[in-house]
């Protein structure tokens, strides 16, 4: 359809801004705040450019005023910051750092005073580095209590003022980035490992969603989702195959689960016949048809194309965190230079 004149937004269309926690507050070690595990992965030499860290990355921790004002007279009507879970419980749960929740407190306070719209999102991507040392983080079930007491916490203290909650930001990228590439926290490769990692993140995710509705009856909640698009590099029935799958792995693997509370068959049949499908229990489906979202937030970065990479195709990847202009390989599935590759 080619339209004369586009209408314009809506009135209440909420233009905005999002941050993560690690990204812009600092502070890392005050105000009885714990370690989590960015806080101690950029420790590791050649982890981060120039060994940069985010220990006091904007200081937003303590310019937070100022900062909302600048949102103010950008014109921004809402901004979506992530909560630090250390900074709440320094132990990952049990004793609850007051000073760290009234942090949080202020500054959704000074952002309902210039009419901007808080948009809280849960987890992105900062683990307490405790849960890691003691469980393995996501990759036990311990998790899902865990993060769900945690998000609990929050509910009941924010509820009243926010009514937009995100969940998890970018499922289909934190357990890939930490447990196929190795370039994040905790730094593993082990393709069964990242299914079941991503599977005990889809149960925390539902059942602090399920749990939200007994705290906040009049919000939303949902996950964001990184989204990029599979195209077919040709018009070959195999590149188009290709393209398929690729849409299966890289995107319906995650949106199916919110949206219909299962896996995609093909992709977990494929899974299962290489012995790397996740463990399921008894009740796991029953809770992710339970806790669906209100909504699926998108993050779109760019598109990407597929074709046929045979076999002897596949070779093995590195991230590029030189600083410099150029070209990351991502192991197996992503190539992006000029198209990219998939094989099945």
């Amino acid at each position: 359809m080619i339209h004369k004149e586009l209408k314009p937004f809506p009135e209440k269309f909420l233009w905005g801004a999002a941050s993560a926690a690690y990204q812009v507050e600092g502070a890392w070690n005050e105000d009885g705040k714990g370690s989590s595990i960015w806080d101690n992965f950029v420790r590791i030499p050649g982890k981060t450019f120039k060994g940069t860290t985010g220990d006091v990355a904007v200081d937003h921790y303590h310019r937070y005023e100022e900062d909302v004002r600048l949102m103010a007279e950008m014109g921004m009507k809402a901004y979506r910051f992530s909560v630090a879970w250390s900074r709440i419980y320094p132990k990952g749960k049990g004793e609850i750092n007051e000073k760290g929740l009234a942090f949080y407190d202020d500054l959704i306070n000074q952002l309902i005073k210039y009419n901007i719209e808080p948009v809280l999102t849960l987890y992105h991507w900062d683990l307490p580095q405790v849960l890691q040392d003691e469980y393995g983080g996501w990759e036990s079930r311990q998790i899902v209590e865990d993060f769900t007491n945690y998000s609990i916490t929050l509910f009941k203290r924010f509820g009243a003022r926010v009514k937009y909650w995100v969940s998890l930001n970018e499922q289909n990228i934190f357990p890939m980035l930490g447990y196929q590439w190795a370039a994040h926290p905790p730094g593993v490769k082990e393709d069964k490992l990242f299914y079941q990692v991503n599977h005990h993140a889809s149960l925390a995710n539902a059942n602090a969603i399920k749990e939200f509705r007994k705290y906040v009856s009049d919000g939303k909640i949902g996950p964001s989702f990184a989204y990029s698009p599979a195209y077919t590099f040709s018009s070959k029935p195999i590149d188009i195959l290709a393209a398929e799958n690729a849409e299966e792995f890289t995107n319906h693997w995650w949106m199916d689960v919110y949206a219909w509370g299962k896996y995609p068959k093909a992709a977990w049949n494929y899974l299962e016949s290489k012995g790397i499908a996740p463990k399921v229990e008894a009740g796991d489906f029953a809770l992710l048809q339970e806790g669906k979202p209100d909504f699926m937030g998108v993050n779109y970065y760019q598109t990407t194309t597929y074709e046929l990479n045979p076999l002897e195709g596949i070779t093995e990847g590195h991230f590029n965190t030189s600083g410099k202009k150029g070209h990351q390989r991502i192991e197996e599935y992503l190539v992006f230079i000029k198209r990219s590759r998939i094989l099945i």
